[in-house]
C-alpha cells in the first residue's frame, strides 16, 4: 500500500480490520456449533444457508435484531445501554495492531503487546457495567465474579508474555514473530500453557465461565439484556476468541513462519490461530466448571509461580547468550 496517498491507506487498512472483526467471530462461533456438535454425537446446524448450516450465526444476527430491545425500570439506563460496547470495542482496537504478517497490519504499533495487554483488560468494564447497572442481584454476583477473575489471570498473562518479549528483545509483535525460532516451541512452553489458560479465564469461557454459570446465576452480569444488545455481548465472546488465538499464534507458533511465507505467511498466522481457536471449543466441551475456590487456587498457586519461572528462566537464557 505504500504508493496509494496516506489517507487511502488509512481508510483500507480500517476497513480490512472491520471486515475481519465482523467476518472471523462469525467463523469461529459456526466452528464452535459444529465442532461440539460432532465431538457430542450430533450434526449441529444443518439448514440455515444450505450446506452444512454455514449461514446459522447470521440468521440467529437477524433473530436478534428483531427481538425487543428492554432496560429494566430499575437499570442505570445510560451505563446500561453502554456496556455492550465497552465490552466489544477493546478487541477491535487489539485486532487492528496483530500483524498477520509484516505487511498485513493494521496499525503497526512499536510497543503493540504492551496495547494488546492493556485494551483486553478494559473489556472486563464493559461486563462490571452491565452488572452493577442491572439493578439485578445475579448481575451483581457475575459481575464481581468476573473482576476478581480478571484480577487474578491477568498478572501470570502479563509474566508469561513478558518472557516472550524479553527472549525476542522487543515489545513489538511484528518483532516478535521475527525473532521467532522452533526452538521456542520448547523453551517457551510452560509460558505457553499459562498464557493459554489464562486467556480462557480472561474470556470467561468453560472451564472458566464461573462469572456466566448459569446454574447458578442465570447469566450472570447479562441476565437482563435482550436484542441487539446480547448478541454484542456474544460477538464480543468470539471476537476474544479471535484475538488470543492470534496472539497465541504470534507469540508462541512463529505467527507467520512456514512454506513460502513471503507469500502465504498471513495465512500461516490464520491457520495457526485457527488451529488455538478449535482448542479452546475443543476444552469447552471436554471440561467440566470449576468452583471460584479452584479457579483462585490455580491462578495463585500454579500459574503465577509457573510463569514467574518462566521469566527467569528466559532471563538466565538472554544473559548467556548475549
Amino acid at each position: 500500500m505504500s504508493d496509494l496517498a496516506p489517507w487511502l491507506e488509512v481508510v483500507l487498512r480500517a476497513a480490512a480490520v472491520l471486515v475481519a472483526f465482523l467476518v472471523l467471530p462469525l467463523l469461529v462461533g459456526q466452528t464452535e456449533h459444529k465442532v461440539m456438535a460432532h465431538m457430542q454425537g450430533r450434526l449441529g446446524p444443518m439448514y440455515a444457508g444450505g450446506f452444512h448450516g454455514w449461514a446459522q450465526l447470521v440468521a440467529d444476527g437477524v433473530k436478534f435484531v428483531q427481538k425487543e430491545d428492554i432496560t429494566p425500570a430499575r437499570a442505570d439506563r445510560w451505563v446500561f445501554r453502554l456496556a455492550p460496547f465497552v465490552a466489544l470495542i477493546p478487541y477491535l482496537v487489539a485486532l487492528a495492531v496483530i500483524p498477520l504478517s509484516p505487511t498485513v497490519v493494521g496499525a503497526d504499533v512499536d510497543a503493540s503487546v504492551l496495547l494488546v495487554l492493556a485494551v483486553i483488560g478494559v473489556g472486563i468494564i464493559g461486563t462490571l457495567m452491565a452488572g452493577w447497572a442491572s439493578a439485578n442481584k445475579y448481575s451483581l454476583l457475575g459481575a464481581m465474579r468476573a473482576a476478581a477473575q480478571l484480577v487474578s489471570y491477568e498478572l501470570p498473562m502479563v509474566l508469561a508474555v513478558a518472557s516472550v518479549a524479553l527472549a525476542a528483545g522487543t515489545l513489538s509483535l511484528t518483532g516478535i514473530a521475527a525473532a521467532w525460532h522452533p526452538w521456542w516451541l520448547l523453551w517457551q512452553l510452560p509460558g505457553a500453557v499459562v498464557f493459554l489458560v489464562a486467556a480462557l479465564a480472561e474470556l470467561q469461557r468453560p472451564p472458566f465461565d464461573m462469572p456466566l454459570a448459569d446454574s447458578e446465576i442465570v447469566f450472570g452480569a447479562f441476565t437482563e439484556y435482550t436484542g441487539l444488545r446480547f448478541a454484542f455481548f456474544l460477538l464480543a465472546e468470539y471476537a476474544g476468541i479471535v484475538v488470543m488465538s492470534l496472539l497465541f499464534a504470534v507469540l508462541y507458533l512463529g505467527g507467520w513462519a512456514g512454506p513460502f511465507e513471503h507469500w502465504l505467511g498471513w495465512l500461516w498466522t490464520v491457520l495457526k490461530g485457527f488451529l488455538v481457536a478449535v482448542v479452546v471449543i475443543w476444552l469447552r466441551v471436554s471440561w467440566p466448571r470449576m468452583r471460584e475456590d479452584q479457579l483462585q487456587r490455580l491462578a495463585w498457586v500454579w500459574l503465577v509461580p509457573i510463569a514467574l519461572l518462566q521469566l527467569a528462566i528466559t532471563a538466565v537464557g538472554v544473559v548467556m547468550t548475549s
